[in-house]
């Protein structure tokens, strides 16, 4: 009995000590995950200080990109806007909406603004924030280039508050207040926006914005629910490209103007002094760079027809004095076509009237200087070659009877007479014969004068 009694005993004392190992390792394991240390959650900030047209559309694309590849926790744009081309809105609305990171879209610093296009953002993203001493808002639509009429007004309005009413809803906003900014052009504050359930929160700087948010539960366009992860977050600054910079640089209508300006005038520069070569391949350079920029905005064809009128009329003047009237009419024109080249929905993306004028006058006034020297050369007696030498005064180095030589602008010509011509008279050349001058003799009289 007692051998059974001990195998039950030894087998409850393995039990127990199989136990106590397994509780050992469980605690032991549970520390070390408790003090190895967590990774931080990561966010992408862009910095979208500029008008809304296709290069801030191509640097929210890649900043959406750079975010859903690091798998971060969310996307976080600072918003400083007046507002820009519906035709990019409408895309970067789009990639707001279907982007696969939370978008958090933040009007900052103090006294920035999401003006028309950029409420439009500020609305599509899945938290929408903004500094105290913004406002948002004054987005009724323009059509770039065209003065519309009652019906075509109200299909435009129409459409662009569906397309606003498309995506507020969903973030469960107040869609009235968010038409008003439209149908009225009503702007907000950050107060009144955030009263009026338009935004989600204020904050004064990305760091404290993220850590209020941390926690929060957001429901993405496609109905996913996720709880943000973004105290403490590492930021990851998505920089504009090289590329990016330049071609938003160029987005400038003043610039892109004045560029074209030169880039035509160095071309001009080229037919009046052929065979320089850099002023044509700059020019050319220049103007295919201009073209390139302008052909990114709202650009009035029309406008563009003018400027070549301006250019054909100023060449006219010089072939053709008028006492100025072709030239003024150029001048008008280079103006008003340059004025209304480019017309966008904001001031910052037409062309101003100081750029237009200065243009205008600059590119007239070179332009009319360097036709008139061209029509002048033309007309003036040919200083080069052979046909240079005719009416040219010389002397007869050996008798002439029929040939002979004659010495004329320091070179030694042969030369032929149909009269004697003795050694040291002057002579005429009335002619030129491939290397042969035909001369006549200048009379004594003549010839003392000379």
């Amino acid at each position: 009995m007692n051998d059974p009694l001990k195998s039950i005993k030894l087998s409850a004392a393995l039990c127990l000590l199989l136990i106590g190992c397994f509780i050992l390792v469980a605690l032991f394991t549970n520390m070390g995950f408790a003090q190895a240390p967590s990774t931080p959650p990561r966010v992408v900030v862009l910095h979208l200080d500029d008008t809304i047209q296709p290069i801030s559309q191509q640097y929210l694309d890649r900043g959406i990109a750079e975010a859903a590849r690091e798998n971060a926790s969310a996307l976080l744009v600072d918003l400083n806007t007046p507002g820009g081309m519906l035709t990019s809105t409408r895309a970067m609305v789009s990639k707001i909406l279907a982007s696969p990171v939370p978008v958090i879209v933040f009007v900052a610093p103090s006294g920035s603004r999401a003006g028309s296009a950029g409420f439009f953002l500020l609305e599509a993203a899945d938290i929408a924030a903004m500094a105290p001493g913004t406002n948002a808002g004054a987005s009724h639509p323009v059509i770039e280039g065209a003065k519309l009429g009652p019906i075509m007004k109200q299909k435009l309005e129409n459409d662009t508050t569906a397309f606003l009413r498309s995506f507020v809803s969903r973030r469960n906003r107040n869609v009235d207040a968010a038409q008003d900014a439209v149908l009225n052009s009503k702007s907000y504050t950050e107060k009144e926006a955030l009263q009026l359930h338009l935004i989600d929160i204020i904050s004064a700087n990305d760091r404290a914005l993220l850590d209020s948010l941390d926690g929060r539960k957001v429901t993405r366009f496609d109905g996913a629910v996720q709880t943000l992860h973004t105290r403490g977050a590492v930021l990851t600054y998505a920089e504009p490209t090289l590329r990016e910079r330049i071609l938003d640089r160029m987005m400038d209508p003043d610039l892109a103007v004045l560029i074209l300006i030169v880039g035509a005038l160095l071309i001009y520069l080229e037919f009046h002094a052929p065979g320089t070569i850099i002023p044509g391949a700059l020019g050319t350079v220049l103007v295919l760079v201009s073209v390139f920029s302008l052909n990114l905005l709202p650009v009035n064809y029309i406008s563009a027809l003018l400027i070549v009128a301006a250019f054909i009329l100023m060449v006219l003047e010089a072939k053709f004095p008028s006492h100025g009237i072709l030239a003024s009419a150029g001048v008008l024109a280079l103006i008003f076509g340059t004025l209304t080249l480019v017309e966008g929905p904001i001031p910052q993306l037409r062309v101003h009237i100081a750029t237009a004028v200065a243009c205008g006058l600059a590119f007239g006034g070179i332009t009319a200087f360097l036709a008139r020297i061209a029509v002048r050369a033309q007309r003036n007696k040919v200083i080069t070659g052979p046909e240079a030498l005719l009416g040219e005064i010389g002397l007869a180095q050996q008798p002439i009877a029929p040939r002979g030589q004659v010495f004329v602008r320091g070179e030694l010509w042969q030369a032929e007479s149909d009269d004697p011509i003795g050694p040291g008279d002057a002579v005429r050349v009335r002619a030129v014969r491939g290397l042969t001058l035909l001369v006549e003799r200048v009379p004594a009289p003549t010839a003392a004068s000379n």
